[in-house]
């Protein structure tokens, strides 16, 4: 009766309103790939650019001055998912003519699977979904 359960891996840290964030957010998804054994995986610099984009915008679109911004990043045996929550308002989307700034999400549209937004209370919350071997 007692069936075996397996739960997925997920990593949540927190991160506040610096530069240093966004190069600590990708640090973090380095060490958890290695963790999950991702490290050799022919995607995991891609998931790690994603994360430093979705950083990115977070801090200079979603995190208003004195908070911070939540990476999650999810890991179930088939999926790797990054989610980055902050608490600011608007909505994402890929810019139509980018110049010198608006290519973070054009990025992590053509190196994930999927890509998306979702509500939170307060803000947002911006994710990613890569297939895993």
């Amino acid at each position: 009766m007692n069936a075996h359960i397996e739960l997925p891996f997920q990593r949540d840290q927190f991160y506040g309103r610096a530069r240093r964030s966004v190069p600590a957010a990708r640090r973090f998804t380095d060490w958890s790939l290695t963790y999950w054994g991702l490290a050799a995986w022919e995607r995991s610099g891609d998931v790690s650019l994603c994360v430093s984009e979705l950083a990115t915008n977070a801090l200079v679109h979603g995190v208003p001055p004195g908070r911070g911004f939540l990476l999650r990043l999810r890991y179930d045996g088939s999926v790797v998912r990054v989610e980055v929550h902050d608490s600011g308002t608007g909505v994402p989307e890929i810019a139509d003519a980018p110049d010198e700034g608006g290519r973070g999400l054009l990025l992590v549209s053509v190196l994930a699977d999927k890509w998306g937004v979702g509500e939170r209370a307060p803000g947002k919350l911006v994710w990613c979904e890569f297939a895993a071997p």
